[in-house]
């Protein structure tokens, strides 16, 4: 018996064994046509640059495919605006060996995609445009198309469901809030179960304009730490990501920290369009998160097909501090819509 063999027998076993067992499922794709290759010619991992058309010019951004399923593509959308895919690669441990395929995306003015200085390409409905070129240039369609976001990712998310859900199979939004001033309440309630010399240093800091005073991310540190992601030190990928934030981009459309918004999306509230979202539609909320969880769990009301997942241990960052109840609720809704059980 070749180690070829053993190694695809193994991946079955895998995906056979993380399978609901009170539910009998039938795999979506068999491990040939998860593994079949995706590249022309040379092999390259599953990566392609998609050419973006923008009002400024045409751009690429950077796209991981992994593995390929025809009913279940699954498109990440990160955080930021302008953070990066590393902090999303924790789902390549849970995704694949449930053969669900997965697209890892940086978006454009993000480190591995095109990075222009045209400030007049920072606005949600850009953003939005881009995602749709996106899904047409990676095949994904309305019989295979997932979309999870994760904060800003979920934002972009809710935004593309709204002018695009004829082109959704499923829509999965993680820590965000539907309303950016609400957010910015919630943010005070947070505020107050801080040292107030600490919150008063932190606005000091930034009305003055010293955003880049290591002071000012020092302040900071407590409130990642309980509400962004609740591993300490974070993990490796989560701190890549930290390190190639394009700064520029990210303080212009969300404000200088995650302390509270105050850039151009400062005023996006759709808390009033949530019921044209038509597409079955999954919020995750989290009991540490910048966002708050009752929100997150009137959203999955007020859509036509909704679901809500709670992670009791989770902050903004759930899938990362919070995984035994993060992916097995994921991975159920994933299913479940595959299923035909959301309707």
């Amino acid at each position: 018996m070749n180690k070829t063999f053993l190694f695809l027998v193994t991946i079955l076993t895998i995906i056979s064994c993380t399978t609901p067992a009170d539910k009998d499922t039938k795999p979506t794709t068999t491990v040939d046509e998860y593994f079949a290759p995706q590249d022309s010619g040379v092999q390259v991992a599953g990566i392609k640059m998609v050419p973006i058309t923008t009002p400024a010019g045409t751009f690429n951004v950077w796209t991981k495919r992994f593995g390929t399923n025809p009913r279940i593509k699954i498109l990440l959308l990160h955080g930021g605006p302008a953070m990066t895919h590393e902090y999303m690669e924790c789902f390549e441990s849970f995704f694949p060996k449930e053969g669900f395929e997965m697209i890892e995306y940086d978006q454009l003015g993000s480190y591995y995609s095109d990075q222009p200085k045209d400030s007049s390409l920072w606005t949600l409905p850009r953003f939005v445009d881009e995602v749709e070129q996106v899904r047409k240039a990676l095949g994904l369609n309305k019989d295979n198309f997932y979309l999870l976001g994760n904060s800003w990712g979920g934002m972009l998310a809710m935004e593309y469901a709204l002018k695009y859900q004829d082109n959704l199979k499923g829509l999965i939004i993680c820590d965000m809030m539907s309303s950016i001033p609400d957010y910015n309440k919630y943010n005070l309630v947070l505020q107050q179960q801080m040292d107030k010399k600490v919150v008063d240093s932190i606005m000091m800091l930034q009305k003055t304009g010293q955003v880049a005073n290591p002071r000012y991310m020092a302040l900071l540190q407590g409130y990642y730490d309980q509400h962004l992601c609740r591993i300490v030190p974070n993990p490796e990928p989560v701190v890549r990501t930290f390190k190639h934030v394009n700064s520029e981009v990210y303080t212009m459309m969300q404000g200088p920290s995650e302390f509270a918004a105050s850039g151009r999306l400062e005023k996006w509230d759709i808390k009033d369009r949530l019921k044209e979202i038509k597409v079955p539609t999954l919020t995750v909320g989290a009991k540490y998160d910048t966002m708050d969880p009752e929100h997150m769990k009137w959203e999955s009301t007020q859509v036509q097909h909704g679901r809500y997942l709670y992670c009791p241990e989770g902050s903004h960052l759930a899938m990362w501090d919070d995984q035994k109840h993060f992916y097995p609720g994921v991975i159920q809704f994933i299913r479940d819509v595959d299923e035909g059980m959301m309707k």
